[in-house]
């Protein structure tokens, strides 16, 4: 009888492995591998995309996984993917990211005027090094691994809010905005003017160069669509959108600027000290949020029209 139990239990759990096995092959067929060994790709990392081939695949907790390595750079940074970080290698995804790339390097170049400076804005052009994910020299380092912004929770919960508002309950912003983009660059120099007695020169070209940002970067990223039409009424010729626009729009910017900084030609130590203040900047924003943000939004009366209009 011993035995008996002892050899039903046996025969229990290889039927179980065996029906294991047999559901995941099943899964697998249901769900084929988008990709193939040795296939030429387009690979996400860290918010940029690498040339990259797939070395093995393999189906695993009911989803496709593959191995893929960067050509040009060691097998260090090899690494195993997902499916959503993969692109097919076609020229229709190229120009995606080239467009993508050249509306960047537009931002950038346009904020140069009154981009952030250091001390070490004087080291020779040929020591400088600009990233470029296409690019295949080992000793290019990523920047958007030095330039990394933590948003506070509190003003992650206002991001989200905010996309709700907008995108699903049809609400706008009520523009010109008081406290606007401007006056809120002022109460920080006001602020670090009352905390350290003075106010430093990084930390003035910071506003400026946030400021500068902004302008530029608003109509290209940090719009909705439904917002698009309130932006061509609120911004006529000659007029900043830093003065009609406010913290809600000013807070899109920090999600998007370690991706516009990788563009810009900035030595590593002026990122990391840029780091440091842009995370003060967002303290004081966080500080300051129930005097700067909005609590409740505005019907738009543009929502239907809006709605509409083609995407990015």
């Amino acid at each position: 009888m011993e035995s008996s139990q002892n050899d039903s239990a046996t025969i229990s759990d290889d039927s179980t492995i065996k029906a294991d096995a047999d559901f995941k092959t099943e899964t697998a067929k249901e769900f084929p591998c988008s990709y193939e060994e040795s296939e030429k790709v387009l690979a996400y990392h860290n918010q940029q995309i690498y040339i990259a081939k797939v070395v093995k695949a393999k189906y695993e907790f009911n989803r496709w996984k593959y191995y893929v390595h960067y050509p040009g750079w060691n097998k260090n940074w090899d690494e195993w993917v997902g499916v959503e970080r993969l692109m097919k290698y076609t020229e229709a995804n190229i120009q995606k990211y080239l467009n993508k790339k050249k509306d960047l390097e537009k931002i950038t170049k346009a904020a140069r005027a009154s981009q952030i400076k250091s001390k070490s804005s004087n080291v020779p052009r040929s020591k400088k090094r600009k990233f470029d994910p296409f690019n295949k020299e080992k000793d290019v380092m990523p920047w958007e691994k030095l330039v990394s912004l933590q948003i506070p929770p509190m003003l992650k919960k206002q991001l989200v809010d905010d996309c709700e508002f907008i995108t699903h309950l049809g609400k706008l912003v009520k523009l010109p905005r008081c406290p606007n983009v401007d006056n809120i660059m002022k109460k920080y120099l006001d602020y670090r003017l009352k905390k350290d007695g003075s106010i430093s020169e990084a930390v003035g070209e910071i506003t400026k160069g946030l400021c500068s940002y902004f302008n530029k970067a608003l109509p290209v990223m940090l719009l909705y669509k439904n917002e698009r039409k309130q932006y061509t009424n609120a911004i006529k010729e000659n007029v900043s959108p830093s003065t009609i626009y406010g913290a809600e729009h000013l807070l899109r910017l920090f999600v998007k600027l370690p991706e516009l900084l990788a563009y810009a030609n900035i030595e590593e130590d002026t990122l990391i000290e840029l780091q440091q203040k842009l995370v003060d900047f967002l303290k004081f924003l966080q500080k300051n949020q129930s005097a700067f943000f909005l609590s409740t939004y505005h019907v738009a009366e543009n929502t239907e029209t809006s709605t509409t209009r083609e995407d990015d």
